[in-house]
């Protein structure tokens, strides 16, 4: 089954005149000014894809045979943990258009495009229908959100016009599975790794002091330190970011002294599922898309949006085959797509681009992708490490 979302009301509210007049004004100068770069998307891949080194060392068919774990770096049970790990990244620029409302408003920069991301939505008004949360995600859509009558998101209402504004408000958008027994783990111990998992989530990506920069703490705790790397590669990342590592390709980071979330909601939608994985294991997947609302530090009132999409998987490792730190998770593969910040910007912050300021970062070369789309894979429709641009935000 696939979740389609709710239709957004048809009817459209009365608009007063000088909100018609300071629009076409925007619109104008903006045309003008051509299309702005709202760079957004990047993905990575770091951490391995399992690899079945037993059926190669031991031969193939041959089962029961349990073997104590090798030394942490150099056994086969961790090799497989860290030995193919890639590294994918696409970052995305804003598609500026003339003002065509007839075009759906996809093509249009974050100004000028509503949204409610951060915001509770309002209980009332023109958000009052569409402010109705969409049932919990229990598969990949099989299309991209409809579009939405265009409209400038506001302090007030930092989601109007947004796909994202009937989607769930921060922690409320992250549901577990029902747990079960699993491999070699109980029910209780699978029900943990799914909390252990949404307290990753959530420190990671809505947590109010990560989004400010802070370090992601309880993300980290989370992980297992005996994994090759990982916990280092992570802190290096968040101590001293750069290209090689990006702080931003596992947590949502915004720079304090240019931008400030706008009201107390990320909006998110998502979906959580597990399996049995190799060696008994249980295998965790998500795949979320958290969506920012932003406003500058200077005294601006202009509203805009980073929409961030984020597939993790971790693994409940089986002791008898790896060593692992108990009550701890370990990273089998990351991947990330960011809409609405700078291209080739490395210093651990998203940049969003705002329609009435010059665009940072490097010029755009990539597809135009629409961030809210979530029936694809994150790898879908761009190769990595190119800058293309989005078609709504």
């Amino acid at each position: 089954m696939s979740d389609k979302p709710a239709e957004e009301p048809s009817s459209i509210p009365e608009i007063p005149d000088d909100v018609w007049e300071q629009f076409a004004r925007d619109t104008e100068r903006e045309i003008r000014a051509s299309a702005p770069k709202e760079p957004s998307a990047r993905a990575r891949e770091v951490t391995e894809r399992l690899k079945q080194n037993d059926s190669k060392a031991k031969g193939k068919g041959k089962k029961g045979k349990r073997q104590e774990p090798e030394g942490w770096r150099t056994g086969p049970a961790w090799q497989e943990m860290n030995g193919t790990a890639r590294r994918r990244r696409r970052v995305w620029a804003v598609l500026g258009v003339p003002l065509a409302i007839a075009v759906v408003v996809v093509a249009m920069k974050p100004s000028l495009i509503p949204g409610d991301p951060f915001h509770k939505g309002d209980k009332s008004g023109p958000d009052a229908a569409a402010a109705s949360p969409l049932a919990p995600e229990t598969a990949a859509p099989t299309a991209a959100p409809s579009a939405v009558d265009p409209e400038t998101p506001t302090l007030d209402r930092p989601f109007a016009g947004s796909p994202a504004l009937n989607w769930a408000d921060g922690t409320a958008g992250i549901v577990l599975p029902k747990a079960r027994a699993v491999g070699a783990f109980s029910k209780d111990r699978v029900q943990l790794a799914l909390k252990q998992t949404e307290t990753f989530l959530v420190d990671a990506n809505l947590a109010p002091k990560t989004l400010a920069g802070a370090r992601p703490a309880a993300a980290l705790a989370v992980l297992d330190p005996k994994q090759p790397d990982m916990v280092t590669r992570l802190n290096t990342s968040l101590s001293t970011p750069a290209k090689g590592h990006d702080p931003l390709l596992m947590f949502s980071r915004f720079d304090p002294q240019q931008v400030r979330l706008v009201g107390d909601v990320v909006k998110t939608r998502g979906r959580i599922t597990f399996k049995e994985g190799k060696h008994s294991g249980v295998a965790i997947h998500a795949d979320y898309t958290f969506v920012y609302p932003v406003v500058r530090t200077d005294g601006s009132t202009e509203v805009t949006r980073t929409i961030v999409r984020r597939v993790l998987d971790l693994e409940l490792l089986d002791p008898a085959h790896y060593q692992v730190t108990s009550g701890r998770l370990s990273v089998a593969n990351y991947d990330a797509d960011f809409g609405n910040t700078a291209c080739q910007v490395y210093d651990g912050y998203f940049h969003p681009d705002f329609p009435s300021a010059e665009p940072t970062g490097a010029a755009p070369t990539g597809p135009t992708t629409d961030p809210y789309d979530r029936s694809k894979d994150i790898d879908e429709g761009g190769a990595a490490e190119t800058c293309g641009t989005v078609s709504r935000t």
